[in-house]
């Protein structure tokens, strides 16, 4: 008998499922508390994440260690190496380089090509390139870069900490932000269909697959994506700290979070191509490469503002594309002000901003905290959208010098390098924008930052003579701006 009800109550939730599940699948009615629970939204380690990353990275056969240091590490791809021609190779040059090398042409884009040797290192590969400077401007390792992670909103007034501490509620009485000003996301792309993304993405790149179609497949360039521009007072959500610019999604990171200094580069080149005016990059690596710093002077001197984070390690290490003399580099605090235990210091170190469980979009229409100087760096691009969208006729240096200036100083007084020149205050610098003129002359084009020229001297010069870690452990520390006064 029991055997009989306990069959006849289960064909009849079997069926009840059967009937209810089409339905339910039918109304796919978006829950603006997606991912939060009574404690907020869940809080992801994505620190821990990326160091797991590392440790694997470590001990991949694949994948080339360069220490810095004791403590910092930069990565590259063995048996790979990136080469800038003079000019485009002939179909019977490019045949015998890759005979001479056992090697194919990994990828291509013009007059960069990556190379993968089936038996020589990476070192041999560079030697090779070494001998033909009539043909080759450089040669370098395929780097890897890491991620560095009162509207009516639901999360801003319960969780969102970090907004007033920059006075961004204050700001928004100025500008919410205009559409017309674009900020392109150059991460593990963005959740194309997430509910505070809807109408505020603009056609974006997929480096990695060559199309338009930037969907994030691990997480962090959403939660970047969000912090930046969420579709702010749409009673669901978290608000942004621009409203109403727009982001341009790039996809140049796998799903592993790892990004080589190839495709950051050409997703740098494709969004200043196509209408950024900020461009945010949430991502780092130990090591200076000239691909991407061409890319990032190729974007500068296009009249694109470029903001970078300083990196994870608690470290004065210079990470880049942080430490170049175009980027903005971004250091990280926490709710009360305070330098956050991670966040990287030292003489590139331009400004602060919040990076501590800080809430954001996240995949599958969810909401979550993470920290890191990811997190802290679309705090400024956000601000630099804000600038824009109050003064668009405002150039690079000076939306840099605004920034700059209205920070709240923190630290020792004046510029240091733990906070640079301080936490940015969003209201005091959109004030400053509105009564401010362009009184700076137009950058100038920079056709050959010193970094770059002495990286390829140095290339050249130092090829023969020293160990591999020699020429690429720690080339970085002679290339370390010095952004301070």
């Amino acid at each position: 008998m029991l055997i009989r009800y306990f069959l006849t109550f289960s064909l009849i939730g079997f069926l009840f499922a059967l009937v209810i599940t089409p339905f339910s699948n039918r109304i796919p009615y978006p829950d603006p508390t997606a991912g939060i629970t009574d404690q907020g939204p869940q809080r992801i380690n994505y620190i821990g994440r990326v160091k797991n990353t590392v440790e694997t990275l470590n001990h991949s056969p694949h994948i080339m260690t360069i220490h810095h240091n004791k403590q910092d590490k930069s990565h590259a791809v063995k048996r790979e190496v990136t080469v800038k021609f003079k000019k485009h190779p002939t179909k019977d040059e490019l045949a015998q380089i890759c005979k001479d090398l056992d090697a194919k042409v990994k990828r291509n884009w013009d007059p960069y090509h990556i190379f993968k040797s089936s038996t020589k290192s990476t070192e041999e590969l560079i030697d090779y390139f070494e001998e033909k400077t009539y043909m080759v401007e450089f040669a370098e390792p395929n780097y890897l870069l890491l991620p560095n992670e009162m509207p009516n909103d639901p999360l801003y007034t319960r969780y969102q900490w970090n907004l007033p501490l920059i006075h961004a509620d204050e700001a928004w009485r100025i500008t919410p932000g205009k559409e017309d000003i674009v900020i392109a996301v150059i991460d593990t792309g963005v959740d194309l269909e997430h509910q505070d993304f809807q109408d505020k993405l603009v056609t974006g790149y997929n480096v990695i697959s060559d199309n338009n179609y930037a969907d994030d497949d691990n997480g962090h360039g959403t939660h970047v994506a969000g912090i930046i521009s969420a579709k702010t007072n749409n009673t669901v959500g978290i608000a942004g700290v621009s409203w109403h610019n727009k982001i341009m999604p790039i996809k140049a990171m796998t799903p592993e979070g790892t990004g080589s200094s190839f495709d950051i580069a050409k997703g740098i080149k494709w969004a200043a191509d196509h209408g950024a005016h900020v461009i945010n990059m949430s991502v780092g690596n130990y090591h200076p490469s000239a691909m991407l710093q061409e890319a990032v002077r190729y974007a500068y001197n296009k009249g694109v503002v470029l903001v970078a984070a300083s990196g994870n390690d608690n470290t004065d290490q210079s990470s880049y594309p942080a430490a170049y003399p175009e980027v903005i580099s971004v250091a990280a605090v926490d709710s009360r002000a305070q330098r956050a235990n991670f966040s990287n210091y030292g003489s590139y170190v331009e400004v602060a901003a919040p990076g501590v469980d800080i809430p954001s979009t996240y995949l599958n229409n969810e909401y979550a905290a993470l920290s890191g100087t990811s997190m802290a760096c679309p705090h400024v691009a956000g601000l630099a959208g804000l600038i824009l969208s109050t003064n668009p006729d405002l150039g690079v240096e000076d939306v840099r010098k605004i920034i700059q200036q209205t920070s709240e100083d923190l630290g020792t007084k004046g510029w240091d390098p733990q906070y640079g020149h301080g936490m940015i205050n969003v209201a005091q610098a959109l004030e400053l924008a509105t009564n401010q003129q362009s009184d700076l002359d137009p950058p100038a084009t920079v056709e050959e930052p010193p970094t770059t020229v002495k990286w390829g001297d140095r290339f050249f010069l130092r090829l023969r003579f020293g160990s591999f870690q020699e020429r690429f452990g720690f080339l970085n520390q002679e290339n370390t701006r010095k952004k301070q006064p």
